[in-house]
């Protein structure tokens, strides 16, 4: 009798530690583990992370990391750690957070508009992906890949077009790059091509306008009119003109492209440099900007007229006065150069 007590006793026991046990793993693996109150929390794991690196991102979401770490070990995490962005939803269990690391990467909007430099784009995309600006500029600067797709020195910005991309965060610097190459081809179709070559311009002296017009207006409207008196002064073999290019021209020499000049002087206009409009017949070697694709799009469709100047025009700010003659244009200049005084913009 005693004995079949204590067998019942052992028996049950037994049964409540399976029970605490069962119920220990059935919490590790399906119970909560998040601490965190938004809705979801976002968790970067760098390229070569190690499972010690992803336990260091996620200790501060998670309620118990033991757990987390049993659950990855059995699920064989611990040594297929996957790099990306993942986004970890509020009370997830283990085994979901193991699911979403290793196969839910998720991809980044990357933008960038209109800047003026390799460095500054490469600047701007390191705050985006993985990749540092380092590493970027590099890529982007890469002899052999600059021979390999006919870009140089002055034409490389343009192989950026301003944007918004999908990447995946852990987008390498060379990834980076040779995707901008084929969203280029992929913007220079047939029909593009077709209407540079209409307008007697290679795709790069269609970008070298096109940041030209784009400096000169703020206003969408009005670019396809500026594209029209520029075409319109290269057809007559005429200076472009542009103060922009002296602008660049002063910042590329200097290396300060920081630079905010708002009133360009006679004696820049003498400055020795191929960006030099004033100077230098024709378009400038490269873009002084990344040009917007509506830029782009405006110089390829430009309007047709018999303008040849334009300036400012004081009571319509952000728009522009056109004149079909040098005359009639000193006379619309009068005007800005009034105001330029008496705002004392000297510089």
């Amino acid at each position: 009798m005693y004995l079949k007590k204590v067998l019942w006793a052992t028996a049950i026991l037994g049964l409540l530690i399976c029970g605490f046990v069962t119920y220990q793993i059935y919490t590790a693996i399906f119970g909560p583990n998040t601490q965190f109150n938004n809705e979801e929390a976002y968790v970067y794991i760098p390229t070569d992370a190690t499972f010690n690196d992803v336990k260091t991102v996620v200790e501060p979401l998670l309620k118990n990391l033991s757990t987390f770490e049993s659950v990855a070990k059995r699920k064989g995490y611990i040594t297929n750690v996957k790099p990306g962005k993942y986004a970890l939803k509020k009370g997830m269990n283990n085994n979901e957070i193991i699911n979403t690391l290793r196969s839910a990467n998720i991809p980044v909007r990357v933008s960038f508009n209109n800047q003026e430099s390799l460095s500054a784009l490469a600047g701007r995309i390191a705050e985006q992906i993985e990749a540092d600006s380092v590493e970027l500029v590099e890529a982007f600067n890469d002899p052999g890949f600059l021979d390999e797709t006919h870009f140089d020195e002055d034409s490389k910005l343009g192989m950026y077009l301003p944007n918004t991309y999908e990447f995946f965060w852990n987008t390498s610097a060379e990834a980076f790059r040779d995707r901008m190459l084929k969203e280029y081809q992929r913007f220079w179709n047939e029909n593009r091509l077709a209407k540079a070559k209409k307008l007697g311009l290679t795709p790069n002296e269609v970008t070298s306008l096109a940041a030209i017009v784009q400096k000169e207006t703020v206003k969408p409207d009005e670019r396809p009119r500026v594209a029209g008196v520029y075409l319109n002064r290269i057809r007559k073999g005429m200076l472009l003109q542009a103060d922009p290019t002296v602008i660049f021209a002063i910042k590329k020499e200097t290396g300060n492209y920081d630079t905010i000049i708002k009133r360009v002087l006679y004696r820049d206009l003498e400055m020795d440099s191929p960006y030099n409009t004033y100077k230098y017949a024709g378009l400038p070697p490269g873009p002084i900007t990344m040009p917007d694709i509506a830029s782009i799009d405006a110089v390829l469709n430009a309007e047709k007229h018999d303008y040849l100047y334009f300036v400012v025009d004081v009571s319509n700010f952000g728009y522009h006065m056109f004149a079909k003659t040098l005359a009639q244009h000193n006379r619309n200049k009068v005007q800005y150069t009034r105001w330029l005084n008496e705002q004392k913009v000297y510089r």
